[in-house]
């Protein structure tokens, strides 16, 4: 175990702060409209995903992203200002060489929250339609569990429709009774509140 903060960051922890890419497969008649401008992205169709820290320019889009998801029904309400109060929770996919206004550049996000000690949240877990089932959802989370880690997080939870997909990454679910009284102050915003149909998982490390 390493002794000191710096002593943990020399050893390599800090490089989970860092951009990584993925590359993925998609086809270009499915892009609805985003202007790709990759000369090299010929035969094959393969794309370099970013997967970063949030921004201060990624509020906007961020904004967007989610607003899609809340009309969807599938994620609770998240304004401008909670997105700003929030944003070093953020990581950020994003596909390399879009046009120069970066309009299109955020393609999905996902967000680890401490809660209490030893215990975080995934929340605002959103890929656009386009580009899901392919793994860049995964590729986030599995980010944000390194970044848990790397804080010694012990549990990390999160209330999902989409059970199986992280069950593959390890989480079991759980009972609702187990969570703690702070994570339903942010449910009051939601109209099914008290009736959650949403299942509680959790991952230990």
């Amino acid at each position: 175990m390493y002794k000191t903060g710096r002593q943990r960051y020399e050893g390599g922890g800090g490089s989970i702060f860092y951009p990584s890419e993925i590359e993925i497969k998609h086809d270009l008649k499915n892009l609805q409209g985003d202007s790709y401008r990759n000369e090299n992205s010929g035969a094959g169709n393969i794309f370099k995903v970013i997967l970063r820290k949030a921004l201060m320019c990624d509020v906007k889009p961020l904004y967007v992203l989610f607003s899609e998801y809340f009309k969807a029904g599938e994620m609770l309400p998240r304004s401008m200002s909670d997105i700003y109060e929030h944003l070093r929770d953020f990581y950020i996919a994003e596909i390399e060489n879009y046009d120069e206004t970066g309009s299109n550049n955020i393609i999905g996000a996902c967000a680890l929250t401490i809660v209490w000690e030893n215990l975080a949240e995934i929340r605002s877990l959103a890929v656009k339609g386009p580009y899901t089932k392919k793994l860049i959802g995964t590729e986030l989370v599995k980010k944000c569990i390194e970044e848990a880690r790397f804080f010694q997080i012990t549990g990390i939870l999160a209330l999902t429709y989409k059970p199986q997909f992280f069950n593959k990454l390890g989480f079991s679910v759980i009972d609702k009774s187990e969570l703690p009284h702070k994570i339903w102050s942010d449910c009051l915003n939601c109209v099914k509140f008290p009736d959650c149909d949403e299942t509680a998982v959790m991952l230990k490390l």
